[in-house]
This record gives C-alpha cells, structure tokens and sequence, in this order.
C-alpha cells in the first residue's frame, strides 16, 4: 500500500541536525528536478527578499521565511515526519505508533511537496516554505514541473498494491495515476454527514486518523474495493462515489457526524 499525503504549509524548525543530504532521500529519480527547484529558489531569496514575498504568495508577517529558504543546504535535517505539522499531522500522529507501525509508514506514506517532489516520513530535510502552487521564475509552475519525473518514478513507487491518495487538489496535479494504478487507486473526501458537505479542518483531521488506523492495524487491501471494507472494518461509514471504470480512480466518502 503506498499513501499519498499533502505537506503542510507550517513547519517544525530544522533543528540542529547534520544538514540536507540530497544524494540520501528516497526516489532518486526525482533528484534532478530536486536540485534545479533548490537552487533557483536559494538564489531567488538569497537575491530578492521583496520579488521572493511575491513569488512564495508570503504576508509580511512570514517575511522570516525566506531567511529559512536561504539556508537549505546549511540548516539541520530532520525527518520528514518531524518537520510537517498541522491538522492532518497531528492527528496521523507518527511520534506516537508503534515500533511496527513505525515501520509500516515508513514504507507506505508519501508526503508531496513543492521543493522536493515526494519524500519519506524518514527522509532527513530542513524546514522551508514553497507550495506546489508556486510559480518559480525560471522553471515556471511547479506543478508542471513535476509531471515529468513524477510520471517516470512514481508508478515504480506504486509497485503492485493499493495507491490510496489524500491529496489536496494542488500536489494531485504533480502526479495523476493513470492505466491500471488509477483503478487500484482510492481517493478519500470526508464529508460532514448531514450536510455532504466537505469541511476543510475536520476533513484533514479525519485522514490523519485514518491512515494511523492502517498503518496500527495492519490492513493491506490491494484495491479500493478492499479498502471500503478494511475502513468500515475500522468503524468508519465508507461509501463508494462515482462509477468504477478502466483507468479511472475510485472515489470513497467517509461520513462522520461531528466536527471536531
């Protein structure tokens, strides 16, 4: 089963680990595209702290950000799991799994993001700030950026099980499943029950708690069919969305009552 997740806008500090060490993160297919991001955007905040606001979509309060940026290659690492914070993360909790469920993440959760492509949980990076929305001067948008390798590695990555993708609409763009990875990928909206209605805070908090409950139980559904009833195994009220075809992804919506 491989997970896709978005990252979070907010971050831990880096700490003061051994710094980035891009030859050691994982899909070294993407390493190429890795670098050319890295290095325009150092140079882009190195150079221009103004045209840098601007192109990051930073408010003056998150000026201190481009000062992160300008540091990658020199501020410590820490894992992935430990620099994405937020709503999502805190509910998926890793800190706190057990040492098998530690392991199982470690294989199966993706974390998109715009700087690197994907990574690991256990991938050692720094803290920084550029979304896959953002429009880079000299590479363009980085959504587009990322379709070429993405396309290259990531069904590689997919291997043969499960792709359950819990991706915001942004990082979806990266990479899309096609052929028969879309038909044994699931993408999960949550809905508030008596309204249908999408709600973005408890929308992310109940996919954190989702994929701490398949990572501590151990399920390995090898479709979105399997899925469905691994999850209302689990005690969530999962209904198929849309019409199963060839080379489409299976919707689930997941209904919950409170929001919280």
């Amino acid at each position: 089963m491989l997970v896709l997740l978005p990252p979070s806008e907010g971050k831990a500090p880096s700490g003061r680990g051994a710094p980035l060490k891009p030859e050691s993160l994982s899909l070294p297919g993407l390493a190429g595209a890795r670098q050319a991001v890295l290095d325009e955007l150092v140079e882009l905040c190195a150079a221009d702290e103004e045209k840098a606001r601007e192109v990051l979509g930073l408010s003056e309060g998150l000026r201190g950000e481009i000062a992160k940026n300008v540091e990658l290659r020199t501020a410590g690492a820490r894992p992935a799991g430990e620099i994405y914070t937020g709503v999502l993360y805190d509910a998926l909790d890793l800190a706190s799994l057990d040492a098998v469920a530690k392991r199982r993440a470690a294989r199966s959760l993706l974390v998109f993001s715009g700087l690197w492509g994907a990574v690991r949980v256990t991938d050692r990076i720094p803290s920084y700030r550029c979304s896959m929305g953002v429009k880079l001067p000299g590479l363009g948008a980085l959504g587009a950026h990322w379709r070429a390798p993405m396309a290259v590695v990531l069904p590689d990555a997919a291997g043969t099980g499960l792709v359950l993708d819990l991706r915001s609409s942004a990082y979806a763009a990266a990479w899309k499943p096609k052929g028969e990875v879309a038909e044994r990928t699931a993408s999960v909206r949550v809905l508030h029950a008596p309204t249908r209605k999408v709600v973005s805070h408890f929308n992310k908090a109940t996919k954190g708690r989702i994929v701490r409950s398949l990572m501590e139980s151990g399920a390995e559904p090898s479709g979105p069919a399997e899925l469905a009833e691994a999850l209302r195994d689990l005690g969530y009220v999962v209904e198929t969305a849309g019409v199963a075809g060839a080379g489409k992804v299976r919707m689930l919506d997941v209904l919950v009552d409170e929001v919280h």
